[in-house]
């Protein structure tokens, strides 16, 4: 999609997701020059959100209580493991294998969140040690392909909303559209 999909899609729904904020923010990053339309586009984005008419939507207001369990496992099996021999572990690749494999736990308040870890421990904490322990198995014996991928990496800082990032793409590509 381009940036002036993106802006009428925001405008449909009311609304900006992270994921269409990501796209603007790529698009923009890795365009050597923007066009007028483009501009145009943005700035009227931008003014949606400062007006309200259209609601950046937040990044999360929930959390898979499995995703901390996982990690937690993951990182107790790679510290034994990486102590006593010469491997090292990708604990990103361990728990991706491991959560696709096990049910989400989400949570939306802090209540929720330790009832469904008290939930897991007394139902899932076998499991989770079984997937785990497949994930590094599988890891360790993996064959070397792909070399030159890369990690996932977030875009924007936690502290940048997307009016912010916005106003800066368009201060930083045109310094002087206002003034034409």
């Amino acid at each position: 999609m381009n940036i002036q999909e993106i802006v009428e899609q925001a405008f449909n729904n009311g609304y900006l997701t992270p994921s269409m904020e990501a796209e603007v923010g790529k698009i923009c990053e890795t365009a050597t020059e923007l066009s007028v339309e483009e501009y145009m586009a943005l700035d009227k984005l931008m003014g949606a959100l400062l007006t309200g008419d259209i609601v950046a939507m937040p990044r999360k207001h929930f959390i898979n209580v499995m995703e901390e369990l996982v990690l937690s496992e993951s990182l107790t099996r790679i510290a034994q493991i990486e102590a006593t021999s010469d491997s090292t572990l990708e604990v990103g690749d361990i728990a991706a294998y491991a959560l696709n494999r096990l049910p989400p736990l989400y949570a939306t308040t802090e209540e929720g969140a330790n009832y469904q870890r008290e939930k897991a421990e007394q139902e899932l904490s076998e499991l989770i040690t079984e997937q785990v322990n497949e994930a590094i198995k599988r890891y360790l014996h993996r064959p070397d392909f792909y070399p030159e991928r890369t990690v996932i990496q977030s875009t924007s800082s936690p502290n940048s909303g997307v009016v912010k990032q916005v106003s800066s793409l368009l201060e930083s590509y045109a310094p002087d559209f206002e003034n034409e």
